[in-house]
């Protein structure tokens, strides 16, 4: 009887020792994150006043505000492994007849040396009087290749037959954005490739900003004029459009001259998209209404500019 007892004994001793060195199960389980969370990301790119590249920041050198309330940095990354999802859209319209085969030409390059095959998607879209899109979302060089020869002005027939405008820029950047770039989950690039004329559209500039914005797509602009359609005077306000298209969607604008031919504005492109800052933020103000709400992104050195978006779509 006494040996039973000390057994007895001796195992709830254990157990208390055992409860006293364990800590409970809740002070151990790992922190989670409640669903209604929502992170913010700002793709940046910091240039110096010269337009050189500066890839060697951190996140402390970042300041971020909403609506002018400053915000905490919660997660920040320098991109450039990330999977891309580019749109090339073309000005296919008449402006752009003599232009076009050295746009088609130097996009082929610049797919062919940014495109990683089974990792990074585009598509192809040309805009005249109508927005077709001439390559779906593909991983295929072939692909591309067999399509961008395609991408071409009106035929006489079509030109004949018109109806209505004939430049739909605006209309091709919603088409995009709302269409393909909206369902995407990595980073977006729309390129245009035109002279900033539009013409018909049943959307207007804001409204393409607007949808880009909330597909949280940038917009890199290059303006491609053939002065000598305009009578030697350019392309009007073209060149406002699209410098207001890339600006305000946290793009770059980009002008083709002597000085810059397309295929090297290409490779300038190429390696932003290699080399930009991913910062993310969960904003101290709970959304209750869906409604844009203002960015300001700055960095601390002196002398160095940011591209990024200057709004964002706070969806509740």
């Amino acid at each position: 009887m006494r040996s039973s007892w000390r057994r007895f004994a001796a195992a709830c001793f254990l157990l208390v020792l055992v409860s006293v060195a364990t800590p409970a199960q809740e002070e151990t389980t790992e922190p989670t994150f409640s669903t209604e969370v929502k992170v913010v990301n700002v793709l940046a790119t910091v240039r110096t006043k010269s337009g050189q590249i500066i890839n060697d920041l951190n996140k402390d050198d970042f300041s971020l505000t909403e609506n002018g309330r400053a915000q905490t940095i919660k997660y920040f990354s320098r991109e450039s492994d990330l999977p891309l999802t580019i749109g090339l859209l073309v000005d296919t319209s008449m402006s752009q007849a003599k232009v076009l085969e050295n746009e088609r030409s130097a996009s082929f390059q610049f797919v062919d040396q940014v495109l990683r095959e089974g990792k990074d998607k585009v598509f192809v879209t040309q805009f005249d009087m109508a927005v077709l899109t001439r390559q779906p979302l593909t991983s295929s060089r072939r692909d591309l290749e067999q399509s961008l020869p395609y991408v071409d002005t009106p035929s006489r027939r079509d030109l004949q037959s018109q109806t209505g405008g004939g430049t739909l820029l605006f209309d091709a950047v919603v088409k995009a954005s709302r269409e393909i770039m909206s369902t995407q989950g990595n980073r977006k690039a729309i390129i245009i490739l035109s002279d900033g004329g539009d013409n018909g559209s049943d959307e207007t500039l804001e409204s393409a900003i607007e949808a880009a914005q909330r597909a949280d797509t940038l917009i890199y602009s290059i303006f491609y004029s053939d002065p000598g359609f305009y009578g030697g005077f350019g392309g009007g306000e073209g060149k406002d459009i699209m410098e207001r298209l890339a600006k305000e969607t946290g793009g770059s604008f980009f002008e083709v001259s002597k000085k810059h031919d397309i295929s090297e504005i290409y490779g300038i492109i190429e390696h932003e998209l290699r080399s930009q800052y991913n910062l993310g933020f969960v904003s101290d103000e709970p959304v209750r209404v869906s409604e844009f709400r203002k960015l300001q992104l700055s960095v601390d050195r002196k002398g160095l500019v940011v591209e990024a978006r200057t709004r964002y779509w706070a969806q509740r």
